[in-house]
């Protein structure tokens, strides 16, 4: 009884703030849905995006310190949960996309009819679990909190009742995490056996000197299928088959949600297991994902590059395929850093790119949103004349698509390529630079080839008289656009900072 109160009375409340308020405003609002009257339900959302600011400016009290909990009895340094620069960082990234897809979902909700209540309880829930990751510091937290955060995500997935597509598209994400959490959960289970701890200091220790080879040939097994596990979870090729269905057939705003929070989960908790657990074990997973890294950089430009606006292809199946090749880019500095003694520099490299990705890509979610309201298909050719009808989203999305090509004015694209080619380049991996290069030329096709859309005229004749006024922009989903584009803006402006900024999430 001892034992247990004191680590009741350990628990350091301040650091575990941030997945915490995200969980209980979850709890609470799935609470209040039952007492609500339908015509106030929208005050479920604005109660649920306040939830995440929240939960962010909770982030604050955490900057500049390394505050952990949780910790073994006469064990300050073997934790299972911390809250350093790096998990902050991940968590700030977290929690901002989270928000985003909240200003995003305010109409969607009401647009397609989908239940309130269970919807933001889903959202904050997966938040939640996406929130507690990069903190984790034991194998069994961390599977824990990359189930929390996937599972609600199978539901918002498949939330729009009596849809072909969402129903498929549920049924393969759920299939695919189920597969990758069984391999993972192998893989972790083999680790375990060899060297008898799940904490990642630990783990990490004991791989360095196990004393039988059959032992080392377990853990071997281990390190390979824990990775094979993450592989699902990042989108990675050949693990990658089911984003473009899911992405297709998802609400628009979870499929931007998948596209950002879903690979920051993935990354954050790659990075933790190779570089804090399985240092030892670099001659592995470092070729490996090398490997990985070219092979999902190549398989979603060139399947993307076949999404011609000619074809009458869909808009978001393009951005899915261009997440996948973005995966690929990310895979880049954490395979770079099984090849140097300085692990922390290529750490930084990907938290750089992820933290350009996640802003410029729900951006470009926001426009695809706002298409859709009055051509559902959400077609590239539906883009076409865009200039034309909205000349300032048209900006903002043609800002995107050069961001994500690494073009001006999109310098903060480009200043993150640059930072993970040179990690690459630094590490010896000459020929893992070269695929990036010539994977980038390919994506420039496909990105200027869309921004070109956006600036053309509109095909069809314009009727006689005056022209009649665009729809009205909802507000959230203004803010979110406006959000995105002023971040992607600022971060351009200066990309220094977001170098200094990723600096502090070195592990």
């Amino acid at each position: 009884m001892s034992s247990i109160t004191s680590l009741v009375q350990s628990v350091d409340w301040v650091a575990v703030a941030p997945p915490t308020i995200t969980a209980v405003v979850a709890l609470a609002v799935l609470v209040a849905d039952l007492f609500v009257p339908p015509a106030r339900k929208p005050l479920l959302g604005w109660a649920a995006t306040a939830g995440l600011v929240l939960a962010a400016l909770s982030l604050l009290p955490l900057l500049g310190g390394d505050r952990r909990t949780f910790c073994l009895p006469g064990h300050p340094d073997v934790c299972s949960y911390v809250a350093d620069p790096f998990a902050l960082v991940i968590q700030f990234l977290v929690l901002g996309g989270a928000l985003l897809t909240a200003l995003l979902s305010l109409d969607t909700i009401k647009d397609h009819d989908l239940p309130a209540g269970e919807y933001w309880f889903l959202l904050l829930s997966s938040a939640a679990g996406a929130a507690l990751l990069p903190a984790s510091r034991d194998l069994a937290t961390l599977v824990i909190a990359l189930e929390v955060a996937s599972l609600p995500a199978f539901a918002l997935v498949g939330l729009r009742r009596g849809d072909r597509l969402s129903s498929e598209a549920a049924l393969k994400f759920f299939l695919s995490s189920v597969a990758a959490t069984a391999v993972m959960l192998l893989g972790v289970s083999f680790v375990y056996a060899a060297t008898r701890s799940l904490y990642l200091s630990r783990v990490a220790h004991a791989l360095t000197d196990l004393p039988d080879a059959r032992l080392a040939t377990l853990a071997s097994a281990g390190v390979a299928l824990t990775l094979v596990g993450f592989a699902f979870k990042t989108a990675a090729a050949p693990f990658h088959f089911w984003v473009p269905d899911t992405y297709v057939g998802a609400p628009l705003p979870i499929a931007g949600y998948l596209s950002v929070v879903g690979k920051a989960v993935g990354f954050s908790g790659l990075i933790l297991v190779t570089v804090q657990g399985f240092p030892a074990y670099a001659d592995v997973w470092g070729p490996a994902l090398a490997v990985l890294a070219a092979l999902t950089m190549t398989v979603g430009n060139v399947a993307a590059l076949r999404q011609d606006p000619r074809r009458e292809h869909s808009a978001v199946r393009l951005l899915a395929w261009s997440s996948v090749g973005q995966a690929g880019y990310l895979l880049v500095p954490l395979a770079a850093a099984g090849y140097t003694h300085r692990p922390a520099h290529a750490i930084g490299a990907t938290v750089v790119y992820a933290l350009m990705y996640a802003a410029v890509n729900l951006g470009a979610f926001a426009v695809a949103a706002l298409v859709a309201r009055t051509r559902p298909a959400n077609r590239v050719t539906d883009y076409r004349g865009l200039y034309a009808r909205r000349p300032l989203v048209a900006l903002a999305m043609g800002f995107f698509l050069l961001c994500l090509a690494g073009l001006p004015p999109g310098i903060i694209g480009l200043f993150a390529k640059v930072t993970v080619f040179s990690a690459a380049v630094d590490a010896g991996l000459a020929w893992l630079a070269v695929v990036m290069a010539v994977n980038v030329v390919i994506a420039l096709y496909y990105y200027l080839q869309w921004t070109a859309v956006l600036f053309r005229g509109a095909e069809e004749p314009a009727p006689a008289g005056p022209r009649p006024p665009a729809p009205r922009i909802p507000a959230p989903l203004a803010t979110a656009i406006a959000l995105a584009t002023v971040l992607g803006l600022a971060l351009s402006g200066a990309p220094q900072l977001v170098l200094r900024f990723a600096s502090g999430a070195l592990l």
